[in-house]
């Protein structure tokens, strides 16, 4: 814009010198003639006034067309040549300038971007080679990456400062359970690279862990300390911490692992509730009968209808005895049912690990006919081993079989697994009875039944005769499953780094003076909204929120809010096309009051980034009195720091800033896509700050202020 705004002033200016030194010589020229001399020369001005003053005129616009030749052809085209040079040698090497002006100036482009090619040329070969250099650290990086996010129990890292350096997808999942949004915890806390810890457990427990870890570390003892908290969302998690010490042997930092064991913990009290209320069943009940007994025993020969009363006790309470323990047995193999996990396993495994089960407990001959292809199924392997041992043990015991054939049969949805024997078959009514008893043998084993491991799996079970072949079959149906046999790596941009950061162990300037504070050493959230309308003090209304944050000068690509809202009015046509988002698809979102508590949690400690953020900035500004939500983040503005860096370019949308620096739009239009457009802008934008020495925010925002853009308002 500058270019624009510089050639009318200057042209004034000029002007302005003009006059002055035509009037100067006018008076030289005046203070030379005599009074005769002095009289003619004004008649005769008064006669041909025009002339002079069309002469001026003449000279003038001659001067004007000129200047206007100048900045078109030369000044013009020469600093935008500087900006886009610039722009090649920081954050897009493979940007070419458009050649303008004059035609040498054109051949300066020629040459600019002839090095361009070479020097694009020279960074592909060094980038290569520091591509070949890490691969080894790459390779190392990716591992941690899989292994943090496959670990069976919760990981987090923290600085000493309590920010978060590392997490894995099981912390995220147990710090923020499902049905929180964005990631946020049951109080609105959210966990995220750079975020603390504090804000998801108690200060004071951490502190307490760390003492004690430290204390073990002067007696040289193993520094593992452990604490159990309860979430803000209701569930109660273990914690174990180990201090992380730099090469002094300092504290330098502390590792959380995290296992939810709410459910543990209820089954546990169950259980307990389970063994406590059977003891003192049983007390009663026991006690009851000893004095029954020892009265009769005592008193041989008290009266028969006496008698007969006591060995009543004595049947009552054996009954209610086992129907009590009946109850509990029962009661105990519900929960244990609800804990069951189903896995995945193939039908040669599974045959494979019955056949070694039924060899090691019995004396019977075990073979398998396998499949041509195995199939796969979703079962809880233990508990069906446990249930096939237990018919095993009955065939063997009762029926004398020795000699079995284990096979599949595959069908869409069940897999029928089969017991085939010569002799003596196996009838309904005896299958029914051992259906109801515990699966225990020689005094081990379950109390579940083994018709609670058919209903786990939603089987059947049933046995029939072949008259033929004299061969028996038992046969139970399992489910049949296609699980993933690829790995899927996900083609993302910077999709592992999300999980951890070691960088920010280094940081020693954690909490700066924002106005001296590195730009790049700050925590940002962009963001970006879609409305019904672009008239925010007409009544348009929020429809969606989208952002991204950028912690350590990187995109977390993974700690996004998107969020779409019911604005409770009308959509305009116009938003409707660009959005692409119509009144269906607020249906049953929620409203603005309910979705800005959380974008404000979301938000805090960082500074706000948008494009045009005095458009999206006035209508959070406007719902403060509604919701009583205000926004006192710092922002910053990548419309104005784009016309700060490139004062003569023509366009400062967010479509013509990134082709400029090279960055590839997807998304657009909607809130998340174009926030993390944005943020991708802004990081370049940050590296063209630094070449026109604006390194600190207090710096950029000053700078912003100066720029035209500044003085819009909504």
């Amino acid at each position: 814009m500058r270019s624009k705004l510089t050639f009318g002033p200057l042209f004034l200016v000029v002007v302005i010198v003009v006059f002055i030194i035509i009037a100067t010589s006018l008076a030289g020229f005046l203070a030379t003639l005599s009074a005769e001399e002095y009289i003619f020369f004004s008649r005769l001005l008064e006669k041909r006034v025009a002339f002079p003053v069309l002469s001026t005129i003449l000279v003038i616009a001659v001067i004007g067309y000129s200047l206007h030749l100048l900045f078109q052809k030369y000044i013009n085209p020469l600093r935008r040549l500087v900006e886009e040079t610039v722009i090649i040698s920081t954050v897009n090497p493979k940007h070419r300038i458009e050649q303008t002006g004059s035609k040498e100036t054109q051949q300066l482009t020629n040459i600019i971007n002839s090095f361009a090619d070479q020097y694009q040329q020279l960074q592909d070969d060094i980038k290569g080679k520091i591509r070949h250099a890490n691969k080894e650290i790459e390779e190392e990086k990716n591992r941690l990456a899989a292994l943090m996010s496959e670990l069976t129990q919760g990981v987090l890292v923290c600085n000493i400062e309590g920010q978060i350096l590392l997490y894995n997808k099981l912390a995220r999942s147990i710090l923020s359970p499902p049905g929180t949004n964005s990631r946020s915890n049951g109080n609105g806390a959210f966990i995220g690279l750079g975020r603390s810890i504090f804000s998801l457990i108690d200060r004071n427990l951490i502190i307490h862990a760390l003492e004690k870890a430290q204390q073990r570390l002067h007696k040289q003892k193993h520094a593992l300390s452990s604490f159990v908290s309860h979430l803000p969302a209701g569930q109660l998690a273990r914690f174990q911490m180990i201090p992380v010490l730099d090469h002094s042997g300092e504290l330098n930092g502390f590792i959380l692992t995290c296992e939810d064991i709410t459910r543990r913990v209820e089954v546990e009290n169950h259980r307990d509730l389970v063994l406590q209320s059977l003891t003192e069943g049983m007390r009663a009940s026991l006690g009851s009968i000893r004095a029954a007994i020892e009265t009769i025993l005592e008193y041989p020969r008290m009266e028969e209808e006496r008698r007969k009363k006591f060995k009543r006790i004595i049947r009552e309470e054996s009954v209610k005895l086992g129907d009590l323990l009946d109850e509990s047995i029962k009661d105990y193999s519900r929960y244990l049912k609800s804990q069951w996990p189903l896995e995945d396993i193939q039908s040669d495994d599974l045959l494979v690990a019955i056949k070694k089960r039924f060899e090691s407990k019995f004396d019977v001959k075990v073979n398998i006919r396998f499949l041509p292809e195995p199939i796969w199924l979703k079962i809880d392997s233990y508990s069906i081993l446990q249930a096939l041992a237990f018919v095993m043990n009955h065939l063997h015991a009762n029926f004398g079989i020795d000699s079995v054939t284990l096979q599949f049969q595959p069908d869409a949805k069940f897999a029928k697994l089969q017991l085939l024997w010569q002799g003596t078959p196996c009838n309904t009514e005896i299958l029914r009875k051992w259906e109801n008893q515990a699966l225990v043998m020689d005094g081990q084993g379950s109390p579940l039944t083994l018709k609670d491991v058919i209903e786990r799996h939603s089987s059947e079970l049933w046995c029939r005769y072949d008259e033929e072949n004299k061969t028996a079959y038992f046969s139970l149906l399992l489910p049949v499953t296609k699980p993933e046999t690829e790995l899927v790596v996900e083609a993302r941009r910077e999709s592992r780094p999300e999980f951890y950061d070691f960088d920010l162990f280094n940081r020693q300037d954690q909490k700066p003076e924002l106005e001296s504070a590195d730009l790049a050493e700050l925590s940002y959230v962009v963001f970006d909204t879609e409305t019904t309308g672009l008239n925010p003090s007409d009544g348009d209304e929020i429809i969606s929120i989208g952002a991204v944050r950028i912690v350590n000068g990187k995109i977390l690509y993974n700690e996004t809010f998107d969020q779409l809202i019911d604005p409770r009015r009308r959509i305009s046509t116009q938003s409707r096309q660009i959005t692409g988002i119509d009144p269906a698809m607020l249906e049953g979102q929620p409203t603005i009051d309910r979705v800005l508590p959380r974008f404000h949690n979301y938000v805090e400690n960082s500074v706000l980034v948008a494009h045009n953020a005095a458009f999206d900035m006035r209508f959070l500004q406007l719902k403060e009195k509604s919701t009583g939500i205000k926004f006192t983040n710092p922002i910053l503005d990548t419309l104005l720091l784009s016309a700060i860096i490139h004062p003569n370019q023509d366009q400062h949308n967010l479509e013509s800033i990134a082709r400029r620096l090279g960055i590839t739009i997807f998304g657009r239009h909607t809130a998340l896509g174009d926030a993390i457009v944005t943020a991708e802008v802004f990081l370049k934008l940050i590296s063209l700050l630094k070449e026109k020495n604006i390194t600190t925010f207090g710096r950029a925002q000053e700078a912003a202020r100066e720029s035209w853009y500044a003085r819009i308002k909504y």
